[in-house]
């Protein structure tokens, strides 16, 4: 039996080795077709890996520009140039970006006795924060593009919850489940350091134009009301330092990390901080983050204002505050969480990482999924 696997970004990589993982445990022959344009970087990549077809891909500079369109749809169209040549009992499809739906749908219409496989690990345009522009042309061509193409699936996989909601009618009739953001487990010693007299809070991972830094600024006003407050940041981006100046302007003492990429340096910082900040702008459509199971994983609860998936998790594992109501009860809930209440949170935080993020809970939702 034959597997391939279609993606475009090396940002879904992660994702992408659990699946190719996955299917080569259960016996497939399995080649992951994808671009080998690095998609933060900017650059192609050389290096080669086992299984692995990397398709020569266009460049593009910016996010949201044409170049990057263009540069999705000839490695589209290239890569299942070689799911033609390959023939594969199984196809497996990351999306976005959109259009690797469009032709996946086009090579099952050819082909009805493959089984094709729709993994949503975003949508596109409904994610972006462009306002009410996604509904109107043409990023709701762009939706559509991937929506027409769902009722050729066997099965839909989606990365959370919230993405069947916001799809509803459009997945009637297509068997479609959600298997979780998982990562593989990290060897570090953990060995918290929490003090009586502030809070330490802990921001990780891109810092850009999604993150909400006036509902920040706001959060650490409202603790700073009745203990002061030292905010820990791990990670950059273009919004840096107009988050660094707001948490100082809301009274934090910043600590600024830079990136860390050894799971003991973050463990370390972590170790120090009594909640983890998981906060978005409300138009940003998303029920999880790759910060929240970051978080989970280091045994960090959170303060978090993701709705559905997120919040249902934070208050099932009661692993830190959610916030999506306001910030009326925040000051209250801080002082009267204990840090022997907070070590009972970190226990709870690594229960929630295990059970919903782990490698062995992705491959029991997919042997579960693939049977039925």
């Amino acid at each position: 039996m034959k597997a391939v696997i279609v993606n475009c970004f090396d940002t879904y990589e992660d994702r992408v080795d659990l699946v190719h993982e996955f299917f080569k445990e259960q016996g497939y022959d399995v080649t992951v077709i994808q671009s080998d344009f690095r998609h933060f970087k900017k650059v192609h990549r050389k290096e080669p890996k086992e299984d692995f077809i990397f398709v020569k891909s266009k460049p593009y500079h910016k996010n949201l520009s044409v170049s990057r369109l263009s540069s999705h749809y000839k490695y589209a169209g290239d890569a299942f140039k070689i799911v033609e040549e390959l023939k594969p009992d199984l196809l497996y499809t990351f999306v976005p970006p959109n259009c690797l739906a469009k032709f996946a749908a086009s090579y099952k219409k050819k082909h009805k006795e493959v089984k094709l496989i729709l993994d949503l690990i975003d949508l596109w345009p409904e994610t972006m924060p462009i306002g009410k522009a996604k509904k109107f042309p043409p990023f709701s061509f762009w939706g559509a593009m991937r929506d027409k193409s769902l009722k050729y699936a066997d099965l839909v996989i989606t990365e959370c919850d919230l993405y069947r909601s916001v799809l509803g009618d459009t997945l009637k009739g297509v068997k479609t489940e959600t298997v979780y953001l998982a990562k593989r487990e990290i060897d570090v010693v953990s060995n918290p350091q929490l003090s009586e007299e502030e809070i330490h809070l802990a921001y990780l991972g891109s810092i850009n134009n999604i993150i909400d830094i006036l509902k920040i600024k706001e959060i650490i006003e409202t603790i700073k009301s009745v203990k002061p407050v030292t905010l820990h940041i791990i990670g950059d981006g273009e919004s840096k330092q107009e988050l660094i100046d707001a948490a100082r302007v809301g009274g934090a003492t910043v600590e600024y990390h830079g990136k860390i990429y050894d799971p003991q340096e973050k463990q370390d910082v972590f170790d120090k901080c009594h909640f983890g900040l998981n906060i978005m702008k409300e138009s940003v459509c998303v029920g999880l983050t790759m910060k929240s199971i970051d978080y989970f994983q280091h045994g960090l609860p959170i303060i978090n204002n993701i709705p559905a998936d997120t919040a249902v998790i934070v208050e099932k594992y009661g692993v830190g505050v959610n916030i999506g109501g306001g910030l009326t009860n925040l000051s209250f809930q801080i002082i009267e969480a204990s840090n022997n209440a907070i070590i009972n949170m970190r226990t709870k935080s690594l229960e929630a990482f295990r059970e919903n993020f782990s490698v062995s809970s992705f491959n029991n939702d997919m042997n579960s999924y693939m049977r039925s």
